[in-house]
């Protein structure tokens, strides 16, 4: 089993671009045992040796496309080499999140090449850096940005460039998850519709992270929300929960099972943007509830039903259907404005303006939170994986 891993471990150093060392000198050998031995306290020192290794790694990592429960394991990955421009990062904290899931089963767009480590953001603190690195040191927290894969595993060496310092004060779940769900929910807000104070907005899926982040954000910025939850046993709760959060209305499927759903908004409102993440059923009913010219985007489909929309809808209400995927908003030169984005919200966390519930999980438990993770054990929070 050791000498398959280790193969393994070699084929992921190539696919992932980790540059596995194959072969070192005596000499380096001596300095890597001092360095492994003495930690940071070393770091200077490595610069007068020819090359500067990482530490070695453990990496959760699948060899073939399929469920994340059957395919994934956790591994032994070798050292490699901290070229001058590159940071070695110790992985603090990396979430679970369904599209890392879903890069494993073959089925998003995007996903590495395999053999492949998981998981797509997290956070970090700097171990080592090259002689050419100038704006990290030893100790400073990092974030992968852009996001990038490969992060569920305790050491990971990449160009400075892609790494984003943050403020150390940041709570490191929110670190580790700020990237691909509460930088959604801000763009959704504000790239599809201007909204202003006063205005609504309607939502499914208002329990997931991205609808919590919906939530508060907009009520930061005074805009009403109105949610649509699925039926479920302690949908009472949920909805006081959401409320606390600052939702203005939250509603089951079921109660909206009316002629006029818009009756119910009271004074509020019809709102002109809405967001689907639950398709089918669910979709129409966020559809109801938007005004004249209003727009409804698309961003998850997790009931995997179609979105559809009635031909009365399109003629007299002129509605409009979007789409977001952040992926593609990132791939778009747009590194310096979303790395202002995130130190934005990571300042609304800290202002206890922007919260949402996560488990922290040893990575030994690995496994575990995956099986959570999955629906396999009940309802359960964000998962987040800490080293």
């Amino acid at each position: 089993m050791k000498g398959k891993e280790s193969e393994i471990g070699m084929a992921l150093v190539r696919s992932v671009a980790l540059r596995a060392i194959k072969g070192s000198s005596s000499s380096s050998s001596v300095f890597y045992t001092r360095w492994v031995q003495s930690g940071r306290a070393q770091v200077h020192l490595m610069r007068s040796f020819s090359a500067i290794m990482s530490p070695p790694s453990k990496a959760v990592v699948y060899e073939q496309q399929g469920p994340s429960d059957s395919v994934t394991r956790i591994i032994e990955v070798p050292p490699v080499e901290v070229r001058e421009n590159d940071v070695c990062v110790k992985m603090l904290a990396t979430p679970i999140n369904p599209s890392d899931i879903n890069r494993i089963e073959g089925v998003y767009p995007v996903r590495p090449q395999v053999p492949a480590v998981g998981g797509y953001e997290g956070v970090g603190e700097v171990y080592a850096i090259g002689s050419a690195v100038k704006n990290l040191a030893p100790g400073d927290w990092v974030i992968p940005s852009p996001p990038s894969f490969g992060t569920w595993q305790t050491y990971i060496v990449k160009e400075q460039d892609l790494w984003h310092k943050i403020n150390k004060d940041s709570p490191m779940e929110y670190a580790a998850t700020v990237t691909v769900n509460p930088l959604t929910a801000l763009r959704m807000l504000e790239d599809f519709e201007t909204l202003n104070s006063g205005d609504s907005i309607v939502q499914n899926g208002s329990t997931s992270i991205v609808g919590q982040c919906i939530i508060q954000l907009a009520r930061f910025r005074g805009i009403h929300s109105i949610n649509i939850i699925r039926d479920r046993a302690g949908s009472n709760e949920v909805k006081e929960h959401l409320k606390a959060l600052g939702a203005d209305k939250v509603f089951t499927e079921n109660e909206l099972e009316v002629k006029n759903v818009k009756s119910l908004l009271t004074n509020l409102p019809e709102p002109a943007l809405g967001f689907n993440c639950v398709g089918g059923n669910s979709a129409s009913l966020v559809l109801k509830f938007l005004r004249q010219s209003g727009t409804m985007v698309t961003y998850g489909g997790m009931s995997k039903k179609p979105v559809t929309v009635s031909t009365s809808s399109f003629i007299f209400k002129d509605l409009s259907l979007r789409g977001f995927w952040l992926q593609k908003w990132l791939s778009s030169d747009r590194a310096k404005e979303c790395r202002s984005m995130i130190d934005y919200l990571l300042c609304l966390v800290q202002e206890g303006k922007l919260k949402y519930e996560m488990e922290l999980v040893p990575f030994d438990n690995f496994h575990t939170a995956l099986d959570k993770a999955l629906g396999k054990l009940g309802s359960q929070p964000k998962q987040v994986i800490k080293f």
